[in-house]
C-alpha cells in the first residue's frame, strides 16, 4: 500500500479553549480570539509565527471571520486562509487543509479555530437550519424540522431494525456523563442513572432531553505545524497520522428526508481511509472522541468506524467498554452530550490532551492512538492522532 505523503507530515502543537456555558457574559468573538491566543501560547511560539488560518464557513462565520481574527492578532495580510464548510465535521477535517498548505509551502504554522453562540443566540441551531431554502420548503411545512426530529426518525428506524431499546440509549448518556464527571470544565458533571434518563422530558419520541447535546456559548482552537518544526515547540507533538473527509456515503446531502438509508453515515468511508492512512486498524485505537450530537448518532458512528458490528454498537456502552476503565474509552471529556457543544473542536482538544498524558483522573493509561470523528449529517471527517 502506498503511504500518503501527508501521513505524520504535521503535528498539533498547541490547544486552547474558553470556559463553556449556556449563556456567556463575554461575547463569543472575544472568546474565540482568546482561545486562539491560548493555543499559540500553549505551543510556545510567537503570534507572528502564525501564517495560516483555517476557519468554518458554514455554521458561524458571522462571529469572527478569518480576516478579522488576523487583524485581532496583528498578523499581516499575507496570511494563508482556508475555510471548511461542513459544520460538525469542519474542525476534525481542518488538519487536511493545514497539511496541504504546509506541504506546498503556502503556510508553515496554521491555527484552526471555532466558536458558537447557540446557547444564547435566539433560535440556536434551529436558526442555522432554517436558513436553508430546501429545508424551509420541503421539510418544515410537514413538521420534519430540527435536529431532534431528524435523529428521532433515525433512532426509531434503528429500533425497528435492530431492537434497540430506550435503556440502550440511556447507557450512552450515562457513560458519557461518567467521563464528564471527571472533567473540571464540563458543563454537566452530575452522574446519571437509567432512571434519570428515562424520566427526563421527551423531546422527539424516542429521544429525551438527555439524548440530546447541550447548547453552548464557547470557543476552542488548535495550532498545527510541520513535524520537524513541532520538535521545537513547548509540548510533545501530537502527530496527525491520518485524516479523511467525505460525504459520499449518504445521498440527499443535508436533507434527511431524502436519505435512502437512515442507518449509514459517511463514517464508513472516512474511518477506514483515516485509519488506513495511519497504518492502523480499529483494534489499535486506544480511545475515540465520537461526534455525539445525539446518543443515536454516537452508536451509528461507532459501528461505521469499525468498533462494533452494525446493530451492536449499544454493547460498547451497556457492557462498560466505553466508560472509564473500559477497553475502548469513548468521549473521555463528556462529549457534546455533557462537556459542551462547540461542534466537535472540543473533541480534538481532548484527544490532544489524552495523547500528551495530562488528563488526571480521566487519563486513558498508555494512550498512543486516538480517533476523532466529526459529523455534519451529510458529511463526515475522521482524524487519527498519535503520541
Amino acid at each position: 500500500m502506498t503511504v500518503s505523503p501527508l501521513r505524520d507530515a504535521i503535528a498539533i502543537v498547541g490547544v486552547g479553549e474558553s470556559a463553556y456555558s449556556r449563556r456567556s457574559t463575554v461575547p463569543v468573538p472575544t472568546l474565540m480570539v482568546q482561545a486562539v491566543r491560548d493555543a499559540i501560547a500553549d505551543a510556545g511560539i510567537d503570534i507572528d509565527e502564525v501564517d495560516g488560518i483555517v476557519s468554518d464557513a458554514a455554521v458561524a462565520p458571522h462571529l469572527l471571520p478569518a480576516d478579522e481574527l488576523a487583524a485581532n492578532l496583528g498578523l499581516s495580510d499575507r496570511v494563508f486562509t482556508a475555510q471548511m464548510s461542513v459544520g460538525g465535521a469542519g474542525s476534525v477535517g481542518a488538519p487536511l487543509l493545514a497539511a496541504q498548505a504546509i506541504a506546498t509551502g503556502a503556510a508553515t504554522t496554521v491555527v484552526c479555530y471555532f466558536g458558537v453562540d447557540w446557547g444564547s443566540a435566539p433560535g440556536g441551531p434551529y436558526r442555522f437550519h432554517g436558513t436553508d431554502p430546501y429545508k424551509a420548503g420541503l421539510e418544515m411545512p410537514f413538521g420534519f424540522y430540527g435536529q431532534p426530529v431528524y435523529f428521532a426518525a433515525v433512532a426509531r428506524r434503528y429500533m425497528h431494525r435492530y431492537g434497540l431499546t430506550p435503556e440502550d440509549l440511556a447507557d450512552v448518556a450515562i457513560s458519557t456523563r461518567a467521563w464528564a464527571a471527571l472533567h473540571p470544565g464540563a458543563m454537566k458533571r452530575t452522574p446519571l442513572t437509567r432512571a434519570d434518563h428515562l424520566s427526563s422530558p421527551m423531546i422527539a419520541d424516542p429521544l429525551r432531553v438527555l439524548d440530546c447535546c447541550l447548547l453552548t456559548d464557547g470557543a476552542a482552537a488548535f495550532v498545527m505545524t510541520s513535524t520537524a518544526r513541532a520538535r521545537d515547540c513547548r509540548h510533545r507533538p501530537v502527530s496527525v497520522a491520518g485524516v479523511s473527509f467525505s460525504g459520499a456515503a449518504m445521498s440527499g446531502h443535508s436533507y434527511l428526508a431524502q436519505h435512502e438509508d437512515y442507518l449509514s453515515t459517511p463514517a464508513q468511508v472516512t474511518g477506514p481511509r483515516a485509519l488506513g492512512m495511519a497504518g492502523v486498524g480499529p483494534e489499535d485505537v486506544d480511545f475515540a472522541e465520537i461526534y455525539d450530537c445525539f446518543t443515536i448518532s454516537c452508536l451509528l458512528q461507532a459501528e461505521d468506524l469499525g468498533f462494533a458490528p452494525k446493530g451492536a454498537g449499544a454493547t460498547l456502552f451497556a457492557d462498560g467498554h466505553a466508560a472509564p476503565g473500559g477497553s475502548l474509552p469513548i468521549n473521555t471529556h463528556g462529549g457534546l452530550l455533557s462537556h459542551s457543544y462547540v461542534l466537535g473542536i472540543n473533541h480534538v482538544v481532548e484527544a490532544v490532551a489524552q495523547l500528551r498524558g495530562g488528563c488526571g483522573d480521566r487519563q486513558v493509561p498508555g494512550a498512543e492512538v486516538g480517533l476523532v470523528s466529526g459529523y455534519a449529517g451529510w458529511e463526515h471527517a475522521s482524524l487519527v492522532l498519535t503520541a
